[in-house]
Formats: structure tokens, sequence, C-alpha cells
């Protein structure tokens, strides 16, 4: 049992420990659009792009991720993950929480859909000791098969989602 829900060690990283932090806010989409709803990250990015550029945040396609993404996590204070999970919600349903509060049940649990998941990334997040504050938002998939578009549950909650999103981006973006 990995338990996330006490604080990130401080400090110089056992990474390399150089400080990147920039005041900037990342937005990032996980998933892979071939895999129906596992794609869901990188729609709502797609969207953010089209209707929700702000100043000041950086919009970031890391498809089905990769190692590189705990480096170009460094870069930022902020950090917005989106991602479809399989938590055992209702499919669309949106959860927004900080990568430190991640709580696994068990060893086998993997919260995102594909092979670089929130778990994994959490456990780099502690080893590298990132300063990044990091917030996930988490949408429940109903359908990871091998195809395009997404289930009905989550295109009925699209715009919904879209909404939600955009309210905390602006929540965490810092006073102009």
């Amino acid at each position: 049992m990995i338990r996330a829900d006490s604080p990130p060690l401080a400090g110089g990283g056992r990474g390399g420990g150089k400080e990147y932090l920039s005041n900037k806010i990342a937005v990032i989409g996980l998933g892979n659009t071939l895999r129906r709803d596992d794609g869901i990250g990188i729609i709502i990015l797609e969207s953010l792009l089209n209707s929700c550029r702000r100043e000041g945040v950086d919009y970031l396609n890391f498809g089905i991720a990769s190692f590189d993404l705990i480096y170009k996590l460094r870069e930022y204070d902020t950090v917005l993950l989106i991602d479809g999970i399989d938590a055992g919600l209702k499919p669309g349903e949106l959860k927004i929480f900080e990568l430190k509060d991640i709580t696994y049940i068990s060893k086998e649990s993997a919260v995102s859909t594909h092979e670089f998941d929130l778990k994994s990334l959490f456990e780099l997040y502690k080893r590298f000791e990132l300063k990044s504050k990091i917030y996930v938002a988490g949408i429940q998939v109903q359908d990871t098969s091998y195809g395009e578009g997404l289930a009905l549950p989550l295109k009925d909650r699209l715009e919904y989602i879209l909404r939600e999103i955009r309210l905390f981006i602006d929540k965490i973006l810092p006073d102009s």
C-alpha cells in the first residue's frame, strides 16, 4: 500500500538538484487518442488551446507520457495534468486533486490508463523531490479499447469538463 497524503520532501533533488522553477504554469494533456476514452486528456488540451489560451500558461501534449515528463515538470511552479483515469467513478466524472494526495490501495492499482501512470509519476515526484505543485484533472474513462472517439458519457460531459478545467486554470493563475 502506498499512501500519498504526506507532503513531498523539500530540498535539492536526487535527480540533479537544480532549480528550474519559472513562475509559469503548464497544462499538460496525457493520453492515447487511438484508445478511445484514454485520449480525453489530449482532446481537452486541444479544446483549451482553441478556446482558453492564457498568458503565462504553456499547453503541452505529452501523449502517452515518458520520463521526459518528469524533467519538464521541474520547469514549472504549477502544473495541471489532464488524464483519463480508472478510479471506479461514473464515466465522465471529473476529479481535480493534487498529485501528492493520491492514495493507492494496492500495488496493482493504476489510476491512469496508459503505461506511464499517475502512480509511477507520483513515485518519481517523491524520488526527485520535485518542488512543482502538481494537480491532476482526472476524468473517469469507460472504454479504452483500440479505436477513435469518446464513449457517449464522456462526449455528453465534455463541455462541463472543459468549463470546470477552465475555472480551475483561472483559479491557479497568479494575480497579474
